[in-house]
């Protein structure tokens, strides 16, 4: 089960990177950057519960990125 839902969080980081590339993809034009920055950083929020579960670290509800950081170190 354990190994099913770290899974589930690597696809989900996986997809958000997908996204963020196929819109960097477009033409210059019909890019949206503020989407890139977004899907980017859902992304790296989501390794880096991903590495917590992993290590059997509790990290409550939160999406900052530096208190993630923190408890990865």
């Amino acid at each position: 089960m354990k190994d099913d839902y770290l899974e589930r969080w690597i696809i989900k980081a996986n997809n958000d990177l997908t996204v963020a590339d196929h819109e960097l993809c477009t033409s210059r034009k019909e890019r949206v950057t503020e989407a890139i920055c977004f899907h980017c950083q859902q992304a790296v929020e989501k390794y880096l519960k991903a590495f917590l579960i992993f290590h059997k670290q509790d990290f409550g509800k939160t999406h900052n990125l530096e208190y993630l950081l923190k408890l990865c170190s």
